[in-house]
């Protein structure tokens, strides 16, 4: 009977041993059955055996339970007596778990009497017997397995125990892994309750399967359960890190001080998170270029965060050989072991400029030489500035703080080179001023940081010297205007024209020329300058629009080479009453026959008021025509003329 039963209790406790040769290690007690010998009792203290139990990642945070509650695992995993112990009983359980595995073992006690009661309902602390079958009699402890396993295949996992198995009663299994998809993961022995695995697993596609286990007689009759039987997937370090880019960017201001904070980089590992698997350490394994140092920048190993280790006053963009900096990051899992898993990425650091730099002349004095009412870009300023060319602190803003009262000047910032283009856009006099100075100052669009500031060198002086250009006369006033009676003799004075040379510091003579009269009814005496008529003064004339007639006159200097200057000269012509008037219309078609003829003629005149209407329209002296047609007054201007026999 007591062999019987010790073999019943082996087939219920006993979980899959590792194969030996095998790589894949399975989580558990890696000895599922131990024996210690009685020997008349057992001391407080004194180890019985040692628990070999691995939970494949260290055993962090393990907890035992022994069923007999004198006895406890200890740290070092040895079986001892919590005090001096004479009834042991038979057989113990050890129970061991952690978030990582959970196993049981069986402890057989040779030698030493049976304790009363010893059921396995005592043991998982199931209660008394009951008149009836609990479901709590049957027992699923919660299994592990390693993803990755090597064949052979299949191998046991665990067992499951149930308190009142007979010769008649079978195991089964059903949920996915087992009669659901993925079919065949998983098979249990329908005798003694062994749970195996079937295949290599793949914890990143399945983390854990949840099956139901139930026991049944032969006829399909439920017996127990059916209970939940967790298995759980243990990880394997078969997954790189990966980071999502190949290549990143950052960038990180010039001047910034040791510590400052360029980027971040992080990759992801596909391991389990809670394992050493995915737990990732970041580590710089190369810098390019090199200088000034091999190590200005820094990765914090657990968050990525890329900091700089150079000094503010090293991390010079125009002192430093490149402005970008390529860093080879290697993230690896197991925290940074050598066993560990890597994965590569490249960071691309750009050193960014700040305007630290005041832009300088590069001469402290620029000259220029301008003729006289000439406009256009006078002279061009060049300045120095080691910032970042196109950036708001290299770009160059001009402005003309002394020196220009009339506002005669401009400068504008030539985008392409950064040169304060001086431009005249008013023309300046020889004979006012000849030397002008400006003061001029150049800043940058951005503001410089504190601690620099403009200096001497960012402000210069212009002389500007204006050169004498011989200028052509001036007419006063231009237009010259006067009223004329048309049809004055021949040789009347019309005007004096008047001209002064702007060249006054230059003893010049002026001479005096028509250069367009359309009608050619003037001269103009050379030297005086007086207007007289060559020809008769037509106010009816097609030349003359609104009753004026224009003409231009040229005055020429004798300087080298001479200029000219014109003036116009505007008549405004009088009428003399020297036109007749005229019927209109002149000519008028009738019927020969028509006795009903009614015609309306007008007075017309190219004079004008007072030398033209009211008008006197009548009949001709021809004779006859007053016994045919007769006249009658429409109004001062107008008549009707009609035949004798028209009746109004």
């Amino acid at each position: 009977t007591n062999t019987g039963s010790r073999m019943t209790l082996s087939s219920v406790v006993h979980i899959g041993t590792q194969e030996e040769g095998e790589k894949g290690c399975v989580p558990g007690f890696q000895v599922k059955e131990y024996q210690v010998e009685f020997n008349r009792g057992f001391q407080k203290d004194h180890p019985l055996t040692q628990m070999l139990f691995d939970d494949c990642v260290g055993n962090e945070g393990m907890a035992f339970e022994v069923s007999h509650p004198d006895f406890q695992v200890d740290e070092e995993m040895n079986l001892v007596a919590r005090r001096d112990v004479m009834d042991s009983g038979t057989v113990m359980f050890i129970h061991g778990v952690n978030e990582h595995a959970e196993d049981m073992a069986q402890v057989d006690i040779v030698g030493a009497l049976p304790r009363s009661p010893q059921t396995l309902r005592e043991i998982l602390g199931l209660g008394q017997i009951q008149p009836y079958r609990s479901k709590r009699a049957l027992f699923a402890p919660r299994m592990h397995v390693s993803e990755n396993m090597e064949p052979p295949f299949p191998k046991v996992i665990g067992t499951v125990m149930s308190s009142g198995m007979e010769d008649d009663h079978i195991f089964h299994m059903t949920g996915s892994g087992a009669d659901q998809d993925p079919k065949g993961v998983f098979t249990i022995n329908r005798l003694t309750g062994e749970v195996s695995v079937s295949q290599e697993l793949d914890r990143e596609a399945i983390n854990s399967y949840m099956l139901e286990v139930s026991v049944t007689d032969q006829n399909g009759k439920l017996v127990e359960g059916p209970v939940a039987l967790l298995v759980d997937v243990n990880d394997q370090n078969d997954n790189r890190p990966i980071f999502k880019e190949t290549r990143y960017a950052g960038e990180v201001l010039e001047g910034s001080p040791t510590g400052t904070v360029v980027m971040t980089m992080t990759a992801e590992d596909a391991d389990d998170p809670r394992l050493q698997n995915a737990v990732l350490r970041y580590n710089i394994v190369r810098q390019s270029p090199d200088k000034p140092s091999p190590n200005m920048f820094y990765i914090n190993p657990e968050s990525g965060n890329i900091v700089t280790v150079i000094s503010p006053t090293l991390l010079d963009r125009e002192t430093l050989p490149t402005t970008q900096y390529e860093l080879e990051i290697v993230a690896q899992d197991m925290k940074g072991r050598d066993v560990g898993l890597t994965g590569t990425s490249t960071a691309t650091i750009t050193i960014t400029d700040k305007n630290d730099h005041a832009p300088e002349f590069t001469h402290s004095l620029f000259q220029a030489n301008v003729d006289e009412g000439s406009t256009g870009v006078v002279v061009n300023l060049t300045v120095d500035d080691r910032d970042d060319p196109a950036t708001g602190a290299w770009r160059a803003i001009y402005s003309i703080i002394k020196g220009d009262p009339t506002q005669s000047f401009e400068i504008q910032t030539n985008p392409d080179n950064n040169e304060g283009m001086l431009s005249l856009i008013k023309p300046l006099d020889y004979e006012s001023l000849v030397f002008h100075t400006l003061l001029i100052k150049v800043e940058n669009e951005d503001p410089l940081v504190p601690d620099v500031g403009y200096g001497s060198s960012s402000t210069a002086t212009v002389h500007i010297t204006i050169l004498d250009v011989n200028e052509g006369p001036v007419f006063f006033p231009d237009p010259l205007q006067v009223t004329k009676m048309e049809n004055v003799p021949l040789g009347s004075f019309v005007a004096l024209l008047n001209a002064t040379d702007p060249d006054v510091l230059q003893s010049q003579s002026i001479r005096f020329a028509v250069l367009r009269d359309p009608a050619n009814w003037l001269s103009v005496n050379p030297v005086r300058g007086t207007v007289n008529t060559s020809a008769n003064l037509d106010r009816e004339s097609p030349y003359v629009q609104d009753n004026k007639y224009t003409a231009i006159f040229m005055a020429t200097d004798n300087g080298n080479p001479p200029a000219t200057g014109t003036g116009t000269l505007v008549i405004h012509l009088e009428d003399y009453n020297d036109n007749a008037p005229y019927v209109h219309p002149s000519v008028v078609r009738v019927c020969e026959d028509a006795r009903d003829s009614v015609v309306i003629v007008g007075g017309r005149d190219k004079d004008i008021h007072p030398n033209t209407g009211p008008f006197k329209i009548e009949l001709g002296k021809q004779p006859g025509l007053e016994n045919t047609w007769k006249v009658s007054r429409v109004n001062s201007e107008f008549r009707q003329l009609f035949t004798e026999y028209y009746t109004p």
